[in-house]
Parts: C-alpha cells; structure tokens; sequence
C-alpha cells in the first residue's frame, strides 16, 4: 500500500461543491492499494501514518507524530499513486488494486485509523473529489509497505 502524506496547516476534500471531509492542522493521507496487497498492510500502513514524525518539537527538529499534537488526519483514496509512468506519456494503472479490492482496503484504512485514533475525516472511493490543502513546511511523504513477498 502506497500513502502520500502532506503535513497541513489544514485540509478538505469537496464532492459536487459539498464539503464531506475537512481538517485544521495535521495529515493529509493520500492512499492507494496495489495489486496482492492485503489486510495486514492496511494496518501497518496506519500505524505508520499515524506514528510519523513529521511535526516539530520545542527545538524546531521534526520529533512529534500527529497524534502527539492532537492534529487531523484526512485520508482521500487516490489511485494513481500506483501509475506506471516509466514508458510513454500516458499512465499505466496494472499496478493499483481493482476497483473492489481497492475499496475494500481503503475502506480498512479508514476504520483502523478511526479504532485508533478519534480525529480522522475521509474523501470517498470512486468520488470526484476536489482536494484543497495548505501544505506546512512544505513536509510530504512518500510511504509504501510493499506486498508480501516484497514485490515493488
């Protein structure tokens, strides 16, 4: 499983002009399966999320985890994270999960961060979405825990 991580000074995600995920400071989670990933990568996917040092301590040294500032998690799902982009100028998309597999650990994304930690807000699988952010540092991370048998 693949997860960008944008630390935010705050975040929302809008479908059909609607608001139906928004956080003040914290993660933007964007997430994606690939093909043979399974359950047990959505669960250290969030912990890795969720343990991330990517805030700054007293001394201005990235030390804290969003959990250790109380801040919000956004997770959007966004499949082209997992585009073959090595050949060509169109993407190739083999490598992400089918659109029921995807779902269904992006869906397991959502609930384990819910289980473990009470300030999480979402996008929709298979929505159009409009992703606003301000993104603080600028910090990104790029995350992946890779398929049993380590493809990738």
């Amino acid at each position: 499983m693949i997860a960008l991580l944008q630390r935010v000074a705050e975040a929302r995600v809008r479908i059909d002009g609607a608001v139906v995920g928004e956080i003040g400071a914290g993660v933007l989670a964007l997430v994606c399966a690939e093909r043979g990933d399974e359950e047990a990568g959505a669960g250290r996917l969030v912990e890795r999320m969720l343990g991330l040092r990517m805030f700054a301590d007293g001394a201005g040294r990235m030390n804290r985890s969003v959990r250790d500032v109380a801040g919000g998690v956004l997770i959007v799902p966004q499949f082209t994270l997992a585009a073959d982009t090595r050949g060509g100028n169109r993407p190739g998309f083999s490598p992400a999960a089918d659109p029921e597999r995807g779902r269904a650990l992006y869906e397991l994304v959502v609930a384990r961060a819910r289980g473990a930690y009470p300030r999480v807000a979402t996008g929709r699988f298979g929505a159009h979405m409009q992703v606003a952010l301000v993104n603080d540092g600028p910090v990104t991370f790029w995350l992946r825990v890779d398929p049993p048998g380590g493809a990738g």
